[in-house]
């Protein structure tokens, strides 16, 4: 069986149009087999997008796991203040991003790449958003944590959707574990919204946890 988070070349398209209603606007989304969600834009991804776009988060965003983008390609439209990498390891995904990017008119505010979690990814930033790919483990999540602290300014914010069934409170501690703030944003059928930020400059001789 194929999964979103893997790459299957013999998986046969089937595109189709997602519509995604939030606010005033209605979005349209290209979406295919192979990708997370291919048929609905889920539960938690909703949750997410309807605190950021009222967080108002600025500067230069990475949707990490971005599937076919509807994460980061919202915000950007919600949000001029944002530039937004996405980012994922699965390759039809990317391919669907920028498709995405072109129908949405983001080319001047928006990028894709293939990344195995931050393998390929080398820039810092002032935020992360991640619906993590929970099928995928525990150990890819939590690395997709870890990674995120190192990825980010000082005063930058990873956010996260998780679950309360699917390991919301552990999840809550790890990141108290990495980062020097950690709250949650908001509590909605079952998902939490964490936020996890970076105050300051690790020392180069530190690794952590």
């Amino acid at each position: 069986m194929s999964h979103y988070f893997e790459n299957d070349n013999t998986l046969i398209s089937k595109k189709r149009i997602i519509d995604f209603q939030i606010g005033n606007k209605t979005l349209h989304f290209i979406s295919d087999n192979g990708v997370f969600c291919k048929n609905y834009i889920d539960e938690g991804t909703r949750v997410l997008i309807n605190t950021l776009v009222s967080y108002q988060i600025k500067g230069n965003v990475l949707d990490l796991g971005c599937g076919y983008g509807v994460i980061g390609l919202t915000l950007a439209i919600f949000n001029e203040a944002i530039n937004v990498t996405l980012a994922d390891v699965n390759q039809r995904a990317i391919s669907l991003c920028q498709e995405n990017i072109v129908n949405l008119k983001l080319e001047n505010r928006a990028k894709c790449l293939i990344s195995n979690v931050y393998e390929n990814i080398d820039e810092i930033f002032d935020n992360i958003v991640i619906n993590p790919p929970i099928r995928a483990g525990k150990q890819i999540t939590y690395s997709m944590y870890l990674g995120a602290y190192e990825h980010l300014n000082i005063n930058g914010n990873l956010f996260i959707v998780i679950r309360k069934a699917q390991g919301a409170a552990s999840a809550f501690k790890y990141l108290e574990s990495l980062f020097e703030s950690v709250c949650i944003l908001d509590k909605h059928k079952g998902y939490w919204i964490i936020q996890a930020k970076k105050l300051i400059k690790e020392p180069a001789d530190v690794k952590r946890k």
